[in-house]
């Protein structure tokens, strides 16, 4: 216990300059606020020569460590060892320990604590947002089936390699547990190209170009040979995965659990409001249904009397063609019983129902100055004059309303 090394305790922005193995601690004794959603707390740890670093919970883990292990010198040797070290920390957290040995003679390192604004958090919490509201309209999209084949062909062409040769290789061939470890050992590939991702655009530009275009190529080809998903299950599932990839993403986004969950809470109702809204509104309509009382018919007006009457009479007399030109009307039985039975056959062939002499008469007879509207006006008139009282009574003649 006398042999354990001290804990060197860090504090915000203050540069810890060792030249020896050290274990540093850090105190969260700030409560996140709402303006902190993005922001980003880390520790760096920069040295000459390769170190390696070990993050804890505690000070209790630290003292684990210094024991002898077996998993613990196992896990030293994938222990990843580097000179410039990113150590998140989450604002929640109340400590975060972490432990510096040295592998080399001569290494000195700096550990130093910094909190600030993260604009990609930003960044991924909108991103989340998209994916999460248009999810229907890109899994229908072909632009986004390419360009999201072309980019996972991109990033996992190792892993799509690996799948490729599992399938060509036999059943029971010793290559499976090297494809096994493979796997893993594509992931630690692709973590490392990312961590070191500007080195190699500066120095291996040339060789970055050529992986681009030719797995590029081939992950379109590959995209174009299977096309667009035009299922509905597979478009549904498509939808519903980047839907919740957009959830994960804003959570991730966000530092601030309390208002991450509460903009998850309400992206979702904002979703599907459409549903509560269209519930109530069709339960207010039926309300007031049952409410309201029955309204008066409304009453024709003659130029709308006239137009339905010509309407219907003209539907009506279609249909009886219709019916008169079917297998089920008895045509000599009807001719038989009938007066004129060629003005009937016109009828049917599509001649007019009524002769000129009837429209003559009808004319005559309905139009202003035929006899009904006469007839109409003086039943008017007269009982205006029989309802009238202290007045003398009207008589109308035929000469007054210019008629002869």
């Amino acid at each position: 216990e006398g042999a354990r090394q001290p804990v060197t305790r860090l504090e915000e922005g203050k540069v810890c300059n060792e030249t020896v193995s050290q274990q540093f601690c850090y105190t969260n004794a700030v409560t996140p606020k709402w303006h902190d959603m993005w922001t980003r707390m880390q520790i760096r740890v920069v040295s000459n020569k390769m170190i390696r670093v070990t993050q804890v919970e505690n000070e209790e883990k630290l003292k684990e460590l210094e024991e002898f292990n077996l998993w613990n010198l196992v896990f030293s040797f994938f222990k990843e060892k580097l000179n410039d070290n990113y150590i998140p920390v989450d604002l929640y957290s109340e400590k975060t320990c972490l432990k510096v040995e040295l592998l080399e003679s001569n290494t000195t390192y700096s550990v130093v604590l910094c909190r600030w604004f993260d604009p990609k958090l930003c960044l991924v919490s909108f991103l989340g947002l998209v994916l999460f509201f248009c999810g229907d309209l890109l899994s229908r999209s072909q632009l986004f089936h390419y360009s999201a084949g072309i980019s996972i062909g991109m990033l996992a062409s190792l892993l799509i390699l690996i799948y490729v040769m599992a399938k060509v290789m036999p059943k029971k061939s010793p290559i499976y547990f090297i494809l096994v470890g493979g796997w893993s050992f594509s992931l630690y590939l692709i973590q490392l190209a990312f961590r070191n991702l500007r080195e190699i655009c500066k120095w291996y530009w040339q060789y970055l170009l050529g992986y681009v275009l030719l797995v590029g190529f081939g992950s379109f080809a590959v995209c174009y040979r299977y096309g667009p998903l035009e299922n509905e299950r597979n478009i549904s599932l498509l939808t519903w995965s980047l839907q919740l990839l957009g959830l994960l993403l804003m959570y991730s986004g966000i530092q601030i659990r309390p208002i991450a969950l509460a903009l998850i809470a309400v992206a979702v109702c904002t979703k599907n409001l459409e549903y509560p809204v269209q519930w109530l509104c069709a339960t207010y309509r039926k309300v007031q249904e049952a409410t309201a009382k029955p309204s008066p018919p409304r009453l024709l007006t003659e130029e709308e009397y006239q137009l339905q009457g010509e309407l219907e009479t003209r539907r009506a007399l279609e249909e009886l063609r219709g019916y008169c030109s079917s297998p089920e009307f008895s045509a000599w039985t009807v001719v038989s019983r009938i007066q004129s039975p060629k003005r009937f056959a016109d009828f049917v062939g599509g001649a007019s129902h009524l002769t000129p002499n009837e429209v003559s008469v009808h004319e005559q007879e309905y139009s202003l100055g035929g006899s009904f509207v006469e007839d109409q006006l003086f039943e008017e008139d007269e009982d205006d004059s029989f309802e009238g009282e202290g007045r003398p009574g009207i008589s109308v003649s035929r000469n007054h309303l210019g008629f002869e």
